[in-house]
């Protein structure tokens, strides 16, 4: 909560100082950025999933660098490693989700004991390696009907299919390099921090285990 709190002040300052300057496009767009970050924790008990505190936080973030620092504050143009920063974060963030996902079609049976490690680990980097390829025919949809530039045009490549092949890459290997590391701990039955989150996920959501 104190990182969120941090976060909206530093927006809430920027957006003083753009009301000041009657930026009002901008004004709009900040608070936007504002709403969703605070999103999940002000709605909290009203969402139909609850989440753990640890994955609520990077998610938060996650967008706060996303878009406010990404979009708003140009860091996808002032730093070319930026974008592929970001991507490779998401990576790691939907394995972990596509973790908790195996946990929710399972209902109440645990993983390590039900399914192989293997078929775990699987499922976790394709799901993500999905959402990551799904997001990018959004880019490029949206850029060819709205003429936007959601997909970052790097040198010497205007079209932006390297920006498109080095998001999918980067995606790839977060999302290998944590469902390699979940099939590892799983294999050795060895507490990690990804079974943590998910013991919180069950905690927290027992509508969705019941026998």
């Amino acid at each position: 909560m104190g990182v969120l709190l941090l976060l909206q002040g530093i927006m809430a300052v920027e957006l003083l100082a753009l009301l000041w300057q009657s930026s009002w496009m901008s004004a709009v767009w900040l608070l936007v950025i504002m709403a969703v970050t605070g999103a999940p924790t002000l709605l909290g008990d009203r969402l139909p999933i609850r989440i753990p505190a640890e994955f609520e936080l990077l998610t938060i973030l996650f967008v706060f660098a996303a878009l406010f620092l990404g979009e708003f504050h140009s860091y996808y143009l002032r730093y070319w490693w930026w974008d592929i920063a970001l991507h490779s974060v998401s990576g790691l963030l939907l394995g972990i989700v596509g973790f908790l996902l195996v946990y929710v079609l399972n209902e109440s049976r645990r993983i390590d004991l039900h399914m192989r490690a293997g078929f775990v680990a699987l499922f976790a980097f394709a799901f993500a390696v999905t959402v990551g390829t799904a997001w990018e025919i959004f880019e490029f949809s949206v850029d060819q009907l709205l003429g936007t530039q959601m997909q970052k045009p790097m040198l010497g490549d205007p079209c932006g299919l390297t920006d498109t092949m080095w998001d999918l890459i980067v995606d790839a290997l977060g999302a290998a390099v944590i469902s390699g590391f979940g099939w590892w701990r799983m294999v050795r039955n060895s507490p990690s921090f990804i079974e943590a989150w998910i013991d919180r996920f069950v905690e927290r959501n027992p509508r969705f285990f019941k026998d």
